[in-house]
């Protein structure tokens, strides 16, 4: 068991859509790559998700001039419909995804333990910018 004490990293958003279409929008792979990028040099060719407990979800991330590209991917641990959603990734870092149905509007808290490699704030910006892809997505699709 690691002794060390895991890095957690918050990021949120207020998307002005009702909770069923956040969550379809979240969970299904036809929108996952629309809206899964940290900046526009970046896209997701295929995403895959079989959103269940046990389940495995893939999106595939790649830079547009083809130099980098990489698989996110990782196993559910816990599926509560327009609630919440919980995984580990391939390295082992968890994840916890919160949606808070506020009628028209939806908030959504994601929490993630840090990676070592890159920084902290390099981190949240990241998954911060994907967020905010996800949310402008949403509210105008």
């Amino acid at each position: 068991m690691d002794s060390k004490e895991k890095t957690i990293i918050s990021v949120q958003a207020k998307i002005d859509a009702p909770i069923e279409k956040v969550w379809k929008n979240w969970t299904n792979p036809e929108t996952i790559t629309r809206w899964n990028n940290a900046s526009d040099e970046w896209f997701t060719p295929r995403a895959e998700n079989d959103l269940r407990v046990g389940g495995k979800f893939l999106s595939r991330m790649e830079s547009k001039d083809g130099r980098s590209g990489f698989d996110f991917e990782g196993i559910y641990d816990a599926v509560i419909v327009n609630k919440f959603i919980e995984y580990h990734m391939t390295d082992g870092r968890k994840v916890k995804i919160t949606f808070l149905n506020k009628g028209k509007e939806t908030r959504m808290f994601e929490n993630f333990e840090a990676e070592t490699t890159n920084s902290l704030e390099l981190q949240r910006g990241g998954w911060q910018a994907i967020l905010n892809n996800f949310k402008k997505y949403t509210e105008t699709s």
